[in-house]
Formats: C-alpha cells, structure tokens, sequence
C-alpha cells in the first residue's frame, strides 16, 4: 500500500465521518410525537426524550417512551441507509 492509497483511505474516512455528523445533525431535528394509552411523548429521531405528557402512569410511560424509540429507530435506519448507499463497499 502505497503513501497515496493511504491518503486517500484517510480522505474516505473523513467523507463518513462528515456524512455521520451531517445525518446526527439532520435526526437531532427530527421530532417524532407518539400518542400512546394516554401518554404523548415527543422524540428526536435521534432518540433523545423532548417531552412527555398525559396520564403520568409509569408502565404507561415506558410504552410510549418505547414506542418512540421504535419508531426513532425506523427512521435514523433510512437516514444511515442514504448514508451507506454512498460509501464504497457496504
């Protein structure tokens, strides 16, 4: 392997490091609102808790609070995908 082929592995993995905290960034402003047996909680799709509301009953709760990671889950799983679609070998 020669100095440049380094080079540009190095200039690769920058790419996809740039690309990850682009798509960190992009879920971090995403809000995902599940409504769930009384409970309302709001996400980010990067699975960050911004509020919950409603009937405050803890195993209430955790459902809904689960629910949202579902679906948080879901949606930073299409947003990697765009991300890996561009990255050579995966």
């Amino acid at each position: 392997m020669g100095l440049m082929d380094t080079f540009k592995q190095l200039g690769d993995l920058k790419k996809m490091r740039d690309q990850a905290m682009e798509v960190q960034k992009k879920l971090s402003g995403i809000k995902i609102t599940v409504e769930h047996r009384g409970v309302t909680v709001i996400m980010t799709a990067d699975q960050k808790v911004v509020s919950i509301s409603g009937e405050l009953d803890h195993e209430k709760i955790a459902e809904a609070v689960n629910e949202g990671l579902k679906q948080s889950q879901k949606v930073a799983a299409e947003e990697m995908k765009s991300l890996m679609g561009g990255v050579p070998g995966m």
